[in-house]
C-alpha cells in the first residue's frame, strides 16, 4: 500500500505553546520550484495582544534569573540549533536559498547566540558605573531591563536577522514579541520548535507570522510594549514613530532600503544590549 507522507501544520510559538492564529486565517507559501509548500498562520492584532500577555507573565521571572543562568540558557539554544542544522537548512531552502548560503547563515546564527550568551554576566560591568559626587554618598548607576520589546524582522537573512534582533534584548532580561519575515516566515516556524525544546522559559520569546500592514499599527501603539526594534520601510517607520511618541516607547529602526550585512561584526555589539536597558542611579550615604 502506498503511504501518504504526514506533512507539518505550521504554528506560531507564543507563551511556550504552538498556536494557530485566533482568526484561523492562513496564507500560503511556495517552495523554490513554485509549488505550494504550506499554509502559514496569518496572525492578527488579537494574537499580538495575547503574546503581550504571555510576555508580561514571563518577564519578571526571566529578569530575576542570574545573569550567568541567562547566559547558560541562551547558550543552550545555540546548542539546540547546532543539533538541528539540517532542519533549519531545509527551512531556508524553501525560499530558494542554496545549501551553502543556508549553512553560512545557520553557523552565523549559532555564533551570534554564543556571542550574546557571553555578554550576559559582563555587560553590567561595562554599562554600569560608580559615579564621583561632591557629597558624602556612594552613587551607583546600574542597568535594568525595559520589559517587553517588539521586534520586526526583515525579509533578508530571515533567520540570522531575526535572531540578531532578539538576542540582545533577551540578554539583559527583556521579553520579546517578534514578527517574522512576511515573505520567508518558515525559518521562524522551525526556530519556534527549537525554542520549545530549549531551556528558555515559555513567553520570553514569542514569534508571530503575518502581514506588516495589519500588525505594525498595533506594535506602534500598544502601551505595554516598551520599545520597538526592527527593519522597516519608510511608511512603517512613520507609523511606528508616531505611535511610539503617543505611547512613549523607545524606537530603534533600521532602514529596509539600506543593504544591511547581518554577517558583519558590526551586526553584533554591546551597544545593541544597551539600546534596550534602562539606567537606575542609587544614592547611599557613606557610613550609614
Amino acid at each position: 500500500m502506498t503511504r501518504l507522507p504526514i506533512t507539518k501544520t505550521p504554528k506560531v510559538y507564543v507563551g511556550g505553546a504552538f498556536i494557530r492564529s485566533e482568526s484561523a486565517r492562513v496564507f500560503p507559501i511556495k517552495d523554490a520550484s513554485g509549488e505550494f509548500f504550506a499554509n502559514i498562520p496569518q496572525c492578527t492584532r488579537k494574537d499580538l495582544r495575547n503574546a503581550v500577555e504571555a510576555a508580561a507573565k514571563a518577564g519578571p521571572g526571566w529578569a530575576k534569573r542570574t545573569a550567568y543562568n541567562r547566559g547558560q540558557i541562551i547558550y543552550r539554544l545555540a546548542e539546540m540549533i547546532e543539533a538541528r542544522k539540517a532542519d533549519l537548512a531545509d527551512a531556508l531552502a524553501v525560499s530558494g536559498i542554496s545549501k551553502a548560503a543556508a549553512a553560512k547563515e545557520i553557523t552565523a546564527t549559532i555564533d551570534r547566540l554564543v556571542y550574546y550568551a557571553g555578554w550576559t554576566d559582563k555587560y553590567e560591568q561595562v554599562l554600569g558605573n560608580v559615579n564621583p559626587v561632591a557629597s558624602p554618598h556612594f552613587n551607583f548607576t546600574v542597568t535594568e531591563p525595559m520589559g517587553i520589546i517588539g521586534v520586526i524582522a526583515p525579509d533578508e537573512s530571515p533567520l540570522l536577522a531575526l535572531v540578531s534582533l532578539i538576542a540582545p534584548a533577551i540578554t539583559s532580561g527583556n521579553t520579546v514579541i517578534a514578527l517574522a519575515s512576511s515573505t520567508q516566515p518558515y525559518p521562524a516556524i522551525v526556530l519556534g520548535e527549537m525554542l520549545a525544546t530549549s531551556d528558555l522559559p515559555g513567553g520570553v520569546v514569542n514569534l508571530l507570522t503575518g502581514f506588516r500592514k495589519e500588525m505594525v499599527p498595533t506594535f506602534a501603539t500598544h502601551t505595554h510594549l516598551r520599545a520597538i526594534s526592527g527593519v522597516v520601510n519608510a511608511d512603517d517607520r512613520k507609523t511606528l514613530k508616531l505611535g511610539a511618541a503617543e505611547s512613549v516607547k523607545r524606537v530603534k529602526l533600521l532602514h529596509a532600503e539600506d543593504k544591511i550585512d547581518w554577517f558583519a561584526d558590526q551586526a553584533q555589539s554591546l551597544y545593541e544590549i544597551r539600546d534596550f536597558v534602562e539606567f537606575k542611579t542609587t544614592w547611599h550615604p557613606i557610613g550609614a
